[in-house]
């Protein structure tokens, strides 16, 4: 099939959004595209938050296979434990365990400081860690639990940890996001969602905070050798969407993306060299796709600055000079 008609049909397939999010989309994609399998990439070093299950684990197993040296973090010692033992029996690899809660500043502030004084480079980060909370809950620093756990840990950790992955060889970092941030903007007047409180509403906006982040870490971190992608996995079958969406996981059923449908573009990003990639960017199903599908979020980008700085004092950094 030439590219032209290929092309046309996954626009089509994107602007239908229900098939396009679902296992549809990477069934019809990888046939129209011809996608090859994940790159192998011996030894490449690779920490992934939140894989101990879910989208995580499955990334942390694609790129296991391939060859990559990953850590898995986790905030539970238990489950963290049994995730690599399980990927270790499962790919024959070396997967080791970190221990970090992304909702708290000092225990991301304890994991960053292992990662320094080890001094290992690091090749590719992936932000993953998070869940969707009902009712309202707030972190041990006062933080909605949502936005501690997806934006500002997150946010100081991939400070902290700059100079390890200036280090790296063709270093990126990958953030999880979600399709859900097409449906919320930003409100810098309630960016911990203290009115109107729905576990829904937080986690897209976190996810939508991801994106406008990135790109500015972009600016921030390009000059440095390092690029930084967000991606969303379409709807996956994992235990968290079970979880939080019940009613959801139903409705969709079978169609449900297996979470290696979903992770499938996290270890793609991973692995790919960045000069083919490009910089930046939101995709799903190894292409770039728009960052907003109706007018009223178009205003979160006007918003990048100041919620930046918010961030950053959330946080207690100061990414805006480099080291």
């Amino acid at each position: 099939m030439s590219s032209i008609p290929a092309k046309l049909i996954d626009t089509v397939l994107e602007a239908t959004i229900a098939p396009s999010f679902t296992r549809i989309g990477p069934a019809v994609r990888s046939r129209l595209f011809n996608w090859q399998p994940i790159r192998s990439v011996p030894g490449r070093r690779v920490i992934i938050t939140g894989a101990n299950s879910g989208l995580g684990f499955a990334g942390a197993h694609l790129l296991t296979k391939a060859g990559a040296a990953v850590t898995v973090v986790a905030r539970n010692e238990q489950r963290g434990t049994e995730a690599v033992d399980t990927l270790n029996q499962m790919a024959g690899a070396d997967v080791r365990l970190e221990i970090c809660d992304l909702s708290s500043l000092d225990s991301v502030d304890e994991f960053a400081h292992r990662l320094l004084a080890a001094g290992d480079p690091i090749d590719t980060l992936v932000h993953n860690a998070g869940a969707l909370h009902n009712p309202r809950e707030e972190s041990v620093d006062g933080i909605e639990l949502t936005l501690a756990t997806h934006v500002v840990g997150p946010f100081k950790l991939t400070e902290m940890l700059r100079p390890l992955l200036r280090q790296g060889n063709d270093p990126r970092i990958i953030t999880m996001a979600s399709g859900g941030l097409y449906g919320q903007g930003i409100s810098l007047s309630d960016l911990q969602t203290t009115r109107d409180y729905s576990g829904t509403k937080a986690y897209a906006r976190a996810k939508r905070a991801q994106l406008l982040l990135s790109s500015m870490w972009d600016d921030i971190l390009v000059p440095e050798g390092i690029e930084s992608y967000v991606m969303h996995p379409g709807w996956a079958n994992t235990a968290g969407v079970a979880d939080a969406l019940p009613g959801f996981g139903k409705l969709v059923g079978p169609l449900l993306r297996s979470p290696e449908e979903g992770a499938d573009t996290l270890a793609w990003l991973a692995t790919e060299p960045t000069a083919e990639l490009g910089s930046s960017g939101f995709w799903l199903d190894r292409a770039r796709r728009p960052e907003h599908r109706i007018p009223n979020t178009k205003s979160a980008d006007q918003k990048t600055d100041a919620l930046w700085q918010e961030i950053s004092r959330m946080a207690g950094v100061n990414p805006t000079t480099a080291d």
